[in-house]
């Protein structure tokens, strides 16, 4: 007499550990996984892989200017450039011809210098000058870095200083000029317009620009101390045409806006110094 036996079933182990053995599958692609590899899902469980492949495939959630929400809210660029301007402030405090080496001097641009155009916005004269400037940098620069993301507010805050060193090298001809405040007051220009996109309160900015603005005129009155006036103005209204091409642009060509708007601002900018140049160098007999 012969006896038939039902073939023994095998018990399903996890596609990762194999010598784990288990009876759950991932709702996706139908693996059997354990406890380890099992994550939670709408439905069920999903096996790592999966949810890795589902959050490549989800396009990131972004704001009105085109940034993703931050994993951390740290403003790393506004303090790494706050650092930049207090190291090379030490470095003018230890070697004080770094200051007319690097400082914007219009005949030193017009001889081929064209780095002290952005170099002197890291520039600053004396502990009062960086202290305001910093401090004005530590207020305004992290929600715009928050809210434009961190490239954007990288363009914004050169453009800005480049707007202001612009204007500058247009507008006079023998005076050293150095310093953040360019660049600040581009920050100041930017935060009324996201402001006023975002659909905010701006009069306190507002208030703010007016009464910094007031200080750039009247100061040198009272004191006989020059203030920049043209690198103000050129940082600030740079800052706020950056600022609007950023908030304003369609959604659908917003990187392509953001992206043209900055290089324009850049041809823009070149013409001038290319202009401006060939002007200083005919004055000069070059």
């Amino acid at each position: 007499m012969s006896y038939q036996y039902p073939p023994q079933q095998q018990i399903p182990t996890c596609y990762r550990h194999p010598d784990r053995q288990t009876y759950v599958r991932c709702t996706r692609c139908n693996r059997y996984i354990c406890p380890e590899c099992m994550r939670n899902a709408a439905v069920g469980h999903q096996c790592a892989d999966c949810v890795g492949e589902a959050a490549r495939s989800v396009r990131p959630a972004t704001n009105v200017f085109g940034a993703q929400r931050p994993r951390s809210l740290t403003p790393v660029v506004t303090y790494v450039l706050i650092g930049i301007n207090l190291l090379i402030f030490a470095l003018q405090m230890a070697s004080p011809e770094l200051e007319r080496a690097l400082a914007l001097w219009p005949p030193a641009v017009a001889d081929g210098e064209v780095y002290r155009l952005l170099s002197s916005a890291f520039m600053h004269f004396g502990l009062t000058h960086i202290a305001f400037n910093m401090l004005a940098l530590y207020f305004v620069g992290p929600p715009l870095e928050i809210a434009l993301g961190r490239m954007r507010f990288i363009a914004l805050y050169l453009l800005s200083a480049l707007g202001g060193s612009v204007l500058v090298y247009l507008l006079t001809f023998n005076a050293l000029t150095a310093g953040a405040s360019g660049a600040v007051f581009g920050l100041f220009g930017a935060t009324f317009v996201v402001g006023k996109r975002l659909n905010m309160d701006t009069r306190s900015v507002l208030m703010i620009i007016v009464l910094n603005l007031a200080f750039t005129f009247v100061y040198p009155l009272i004191t006989s101390q020059n203030i920049s006036w043209q690198g103000h103005i050129g940082g600030l209204v740079t800052g706020a045409v950056v600022a609007a091409a950023f908030a304003y642009a369609p959604r659908q060509q917003r990187n392509l806006v953001h992206g043209a708007a900055t290089a324009a601002l850049l041809v823009v900018f070149i013409g001038l110094v290319v202009w401006r140049t060939a002007d200083l160098r005919a004055l000069m007999g070059l």
